[in-house]
């Protein structure tokens, strides 16, 4: 801590000093007071010392007045308060003068910064209305309430009333044209996560007053030990456990067992003999995974070369061969058009985008997209009753390079149709994505999901996943080998080759 100031109490700088004690300054012909005598109130004010301003000595010795000038930096005095380094040590004080020197400016020194205002993305407000707690059956007013899966609605266990929440799309108007897309629009459930925020929510029961905690990252609701009554968590938090949409499962538990076991039927001759032991259909369950679905308007520029035959023909390279050679034009190509993606579905949990085949088989759950996203409907916990889900923890910034890579890829395929006449290809050499607008809405959708963790040798580990879609019963899944079982019938395949390969020849022979 320093700070600069003038410090001139008696002689200025540059002044002779005779040294002798300074006189005390008074009015003209004022007598100072004796001993034992106070001086008033006026000589008290009068005896005060004065601020010396700094005096060029050049200027002085000529008689002429110093004008007012800045310090010399050689010639300031640093002045610290002593209270300042009161209980620091020597550390300290290296330390804040350390930083100052960095800065460049001292206490009260730096200039105010003025920022430049920028606008944030808009924010389309998906949890109005919302509310942690007990979410009640419009009929009759019980919370006991889950999807009835063949309907898609949620039905009261009480009174057997039915009902739905509205589509997202109709509710939150996320159907006006892409093309109209500038900048940034977000759902106010894809806003960004704020590290530390509690995942465990606690709330008092409406109904008895007893204080109920949820664990949001394994599920949304929790039943009152006192009262039976189901709560739900319903309200947005910066944690990410609240998406803006969620698209109900259509396709029952039965059905999806079903398809799983056909997977592994067609895959049991050459399976690892211990999963088959081990496998168990019905163990399969229903997982709301957290996805971003964004729309995006761009801009694409592509240039390069394409390529096109002008002529075949067949030439002779020696006695008894010839050789098919190829003219053609090379031409310089470009393309340049607006994409409209509408509903590119992205996963936004940490541990699914994970593709390192070594530890998981996480590219099996993005092989049973896409998913029938615009029946998403507004959120409601109560669809979630009966599941498992898993909260987000992948922000839209994250998201935004590979939206704006798969947006590249699906415009290089949307080009085929406007290259046909290069029938040997286009080789672009400059890929230019320029995205005017996009929208992010955070959604959970329904996923069956069985999954097997093989132990390999060295002690390595593989987690392996059979999912299926909850709406269109589309099935992938990866099945532990049977590497012995592999390895022999391979051999006997390729010694069969050779013999049948033998054969042929003493046939032609």
């Amino acid at each position: 801590m320093s700070d600069r100031g003038t410090g001139g109490q008696g002689v200025p700088p540059g002044a002779p000093w005779n040294g002798q004690p300074s006189q005390p300054h008074g009015a003209p012909g004022q007598v100072p007071p004796g001993p034992g005598q106070q001086p008033s109130a006026q000589q008290h004010v009068q005896q005060q010392p004065v601020q010396q301003p700094y005096a060029d000595p050049a200027s002085a010795a000529q008689g002429a007045p110093p004008p007012p000038q800045p310090i010399p930096a050689d010639q300031a005095v640093e002045v610290t308060p002593p209270e300042a380094f009161q209980d620091a040590t020597w550390d300290d004080v290296n330390r804040v003068r350390d930083r100052e020197r960095e800065a460049g400016y001292g206490p009260g020194e730096a200039p105010d910064i003025v920022y430049e205002q920028h606008d944030g993305p808009t924010v389309i407000d998906t949890a109005a209305g919302s509310g942690d707690g007990i979410r009640k059956c419009p009929s009759c007013g019980s919370s006991d309430i889950q999807l009835d899966i063949p309907s898609g609605m949620l039905v009261c266990h009480f009174c057997r009333h039915a009902w739905s929440t509205p589509l997202a799309t109709e509710a939150f108007h996320l159907d006006t044209p892409i093309g109209d897309l500038r900048g940034r629009v977000i759902g106010s459930g894809s806003q960004n996560i704020v590290p530390g925020t509690d995942q465990v929510v606690s709330f008092k029961c409406a109904a008895c007053g007893a204080e109920i905690s949820i664990d949001t990252n394994h599920a949304m609701q929790a039943r009152c030990p006192w009262c039976r009554n189901t709560l739900s968590i319903n309200e947005q938090m910066p944690n990410g456990a609240v998406p803006d949409v969620v698209l109900p499962f259509s396709l029952p538990k039965d059905a999806a067992v079903e398809r799983i076991g056909a997977f592994v039927k067609k895959r049991r001759f050459f399976a690892n003999r211990r999963f088959i032991r081990e496998f168990s259909p019905e163990n399969v369950l229903g997982v709301y995974l957290p996805y971003m679905i964004v729309d995006v308007n761009a801009n694409l520029t592509f240039e390069g070369e394409g390529e096109h035959t002008t002529r075949t023909y067949t030439v002779s390279v020696g006695k008894d061969e010839t050789e098919r050679r190829f003219d053609y034009d090379v031409y310089r190509v470009g393309r340049r058009f607006s994409l409209h993606v509408d509903d590119l579905t992205l996963e936004s949990a940490s541990d699914k985008r994970d593709q390192d085949a070594s530890r998981n088989t996480n590219n099996i759950i993005n092989s049973i997209m896409p998913f029938d996203t615009k029946n998403a409907v507004v959120y409601d916990a109560n669809y979630l009753a009966g599941f498992s889900s898993q909260r987000r923890d992948v922000d839209v910034d994250a998201l935004y390079e590979p939206a704006a890579m798969q947006t590249e890829d699906i415009g290089r395929y949307r080009s085929l149709d406007t290259i046909s006449f290069y029938d040997r290809g286009v080789r672009w050499d400059r890929r230019d994505v320029e995205i005017m607008g996009e929208r992010w809405i955070a959604a959970y959708l329904p996923v069956w999901l069985y999954s097997y963790q093989e132990e390999k040798s060295g002690g390595r580990k593989l987690l392996h996943y059979i999912a299926v879609n909850g709406r269109t019963g589309e099935t992938m899944g990866s099945v532990p080998l049977n590497m012995t079982r592999l390895w022999v019938f391979t051999g006997i395949a390729e010694v069969l080759g050779v013999i049948a390969a033998g054969l042929s020849a003493l046939i032609l022979w």
